[in-house]
């Protein structure tokens, strides 16, 4: 089954730490862009981040600008979300996804855009 798979996820205190990761089965990312996402209970899934195949261009959601790093080693066929700073507000299930149509550039952070969603990983920001 093509699809990608999100690890990492947990409990953190407001300003904690937490490292995402993203790995792939039935297909290599190197060619692709990559697309992070985040869902909240009763709101709309929406683009946190997204980083192109060769890793020249990188696009972050405001709420996330200087706090989260993405990130990716396409030797390890995995892309990184470092999550600094946390707040409460980040707590949300994350998800990772490729571009709808192969895209290796970063054309858009709209959820409809992009397939092969994993099951998401929670992040939860409390104390």
């Amino acid at each position: 089954q093509v699809q990608l798979a999100e690890s990492g996820g947990g409990l953190v205190q407001p300003g904690g730490s937490l490292r995402l990761s993203c790995r792939p089965s039935g297909f290599t990312l190197d060619h692709y862009a990559i697309g992070w996402f985040r869902q909240a209970p009763g709101k709309e899934r929406e683009g946190v981040s997204c980083i192109s195949s060769s890793d020249d261009d990188t696009i972050y959601t405001d709420s996330v600008k200087g706090r989260f790093t993405i990130s990716r080693d396409n030797v390890r066929n995995t892309v990184y979300l470092q999550m600094n700073s946390l707040k409460p507000e980040d707590t949300a299930v994350y998800y990772c996804a490729t571009d709808r149509r192969g895209s290796s550039w970063c054309r858009t952070t709209d959820p409809a855009e992009f397939h092969r969603w994993g099951q998401g990983t929670q992040v939860t920001v409390s104390s």
